[in-house]
C-alpha cells in the first residue's frame, strides 16, 4: 500500500487492488486542506474497476478506459432548501483507467494521479465545470 502513496517503484509488484485504491484515495482526501475537506464532507467515495455500461452511455463515453472518475449528485450551488433531500453525492474513481493513465504517463506517482482525479471530481461537487477545473489547474 505505501508504494502507491509514496511513489515507490511498482515494477514486479501486483497492481494495487480496489482496497489499495480506496486506502490511497482516503489518504489523499485526508491530506487536502481542512476547508476543502469540510466543504466536501458528505461526498461518498467509491472505487470500481470501470464505469458500468449505463454510466458510460449517460456520459457519452464509449471506451471505458477513457473515464477515470465521475461525480454523481447535485452540486452544492444548485441545491435549494425547498427541494426534497437530494441523494447523497458520490465520487467514483475507476481503478483500471487510472492505472492505465499512470502507466502511460510515467511522470507522476499513482498517489498523485489518484489525488488529481479525486480533486477534479470533488470540484464538480462544488459546481465547477471541466473548463473551470482545467483553468484552475493552469494557474
Amino acid at each position: 500500500m505505501n508504494r502507491a502513496a509514496t511513489g515507490i517503484d511498482w515494477t514486479g509488484a501486483p497492481a494495487p487492488s480496489l482496497d489499495d485504491f480506496a486506502a490511497i484515495a482516503q489518504a489523499a482526501l485526508q491530506a487536502l486542506p481542512q476547508p476543502f475537506r469540510e466543504m466536501a464532507g458528505n461526498v461518498r467515495m467509491r472505487i470500481d474497476d470501470f464505469a458500468d455500461e449505463e454510466t458510460l452511455e449517460q456520459v457519452g463515453v464509449q471506451d471505458p478506459f477513457e473515464l477515470t472518475g465521475l461525480y454523481q449528485g447535485t452540486p452544492v450551488g444548485e441545491r435549494s432548501v425547498l427541494d426534497p433531500t437530494p441523494a447523497q453525492s458520490q465520487v467514483f474513481l475507476y481503478r483500471r483507467p487510472i492505472l492505465d493513465e499512470w502507466a502511460e504517463r510515467g511522470d507522476v506517482t499513482l498517489g498523485e494521479l489518484i489525488t488529481h482525479v479525486l480533486v477534479h471530481e470533488i470540484g464538480h461537487h462544488f459546481g465547477l465545470t471541466d473548463e473551470d477545473i482545467h483553468a484552475a489547474e493552469e494557474d
